[in-house]
């Protein structure tokens, strides 16, 4: 079954698997305890944790492991709730992982303003420069659209913020494996990564936080992760999320080849076979792969449907109920009109796809949609 949804989620690499199943096996210890098998537990995570740090060229007590990237980003957004300035700047393209959590702690006296976005998807600096105020605490701005692809102008946008001294954060959970990312480049505060979007397991993630960065602890309890994060460790989670952060890095400029090729083919021959389609997000300025495309005059909920029973898994830039749909939000922010927005298909191609398969998409899209 064709699988072109690797923006919501992606297969674990074997070689993920592979780490994950020896040391299910053999390393049980709980890396708290101060005997053999709890040493050699903790000396997994230790190693996970220079190898993710080696990767983006941060400093290995700059990683903290967590359970997912929307629990990276709840405790950095929880965090402000111990600050004197509660005010954050977003963007209105957010994942719900940034602006339900905005909404959430509200009550504690944090207020946030969501900059709009232009037609392709990119926050315009000088918006965010007019849009700081006194008691801006934090800046939150996604690197990678998870819908369209679009990469924002992080270096312009970080410098805004530096300049103020406001810390930046960034959800990042799109970007990794899908183009270059180091700390050193970017110079964050703080970023989001999420495992399985880039082939390793779900349930566990990993947040960066620059040395002197403030950050105070969403979960309490035993004090793991230099108290920023309690519970026992998913040692295998762990091993497994670094052996798929080097996987990504190491082979960062074939995947990236990959994506384009097969990006570049579906453009080609899905502009030939359906000339009405409309691509949304930047044309330059995105990662290699995500393709956002309209059909207009078809619902995107009845193209999955036939998709799905020819066994073509895709997704949808809307949200899809029981019996209704709704409008993709970051679409509607991106002035995307409700009949465009509810036509609209996100492809996310991957590193197992094959030319023959996009052939076959393109070929099963034109005979549905030619009915």
């Amino acid at each position: 079954m064709p699988y072109f949804d690797h923006s919501a989620t992606t297969p674990i690499h074997p070689q993920v698997l592979e780490t994950m199943n020896s040391i299910s096996e053999i390393h049980f210890g709980n890396p708290s305890s101060i005997h053999a098998s709890g040493r050699k537990s903790r000396s997994i995570i230790e190693s996970a944790r220079r190898t993710i740090a080696e990767a983006i060229q941060a400093s290995h007590n700059e990683i903290i492991f967590t359970g997912s990237g929307t629990e990276a980003n709840n405790i950095v957004l929880w965090s402000l709730a111990h600050l004197e300035k509660k005010h954050v700047i977003t963007s209105a393209i957010e994942h719900p992982a940034i602006l339900k959590v905005l909404e959430a702690i509200a009550p504690l006296g944090v207020t946030f303003t969501a900059l709009s976005v232009d037609e392709f998807g990119q926050v315009n600096p000088e918006d965010l420069k007019n849009s700081i105020q006194s008691d801006t605490g934090l800046i939150s701005i996604m690197m990678v659209n998870n819908e369209v692809g679009t990469i924002n102008p992080m270096n312009a946008l970080i410098k805004i913020a530096q300049s103020k001294g406001i810390p930046f954060h960034s959800d990042t959970v799109q970007a990794l494996g899908k183009t270059p990312l180091s700390v050193q480049d970017i110079n964050a505060d703080y970023l989001s990564f999420s495992g399985h979007k880039f082939y390793g397991p779900k349930g566990v993630g990993f947040l960066y936080k620059k040395n002197g960065a403030l950050l105070n602890p969403l979960i309490i309890g035993g004090g793991q992760e230099s108290h920023f994060r309690a519970g026992t460790e998913n040692v295998p989670g762990i091993a497994g999320l670094s052996e798929a952060v080097r996987l990504a890095v190491e082979n960062i400029s074939k995947r990236i080849s990959h994506l384009e090729n097969l990006e570049s083919l579906f453009k080609e021959k899905i502009s030939i076979a359906c000339p009405n389609i409309i691509f949304n997000g930047h044309p330059e300025h995105h990662v290699p792969g995500v393709i956002s495309v309209s059909f207009p005059g078809h619902r995107s909920d009845i193209l999955l449907a036939k998709l799905d029973r020819e066994g073509i898994e895709v997704s949808s830039g809307s949200a899809c109920g029981s019996g209704s749909v709704k409008p993709s939000l970051i679409l509607q922010a991106m002035g995307i009109l409700e009949e465009q927005n509810l036509s609209t298909l996100r492809i996310s191609f991957g590193r197992s796809n094959s030319f023959d398969e996009v052939t076959s998409l393109v070929s099963t899209l034109s005979n549905i949609t030619h009915v």
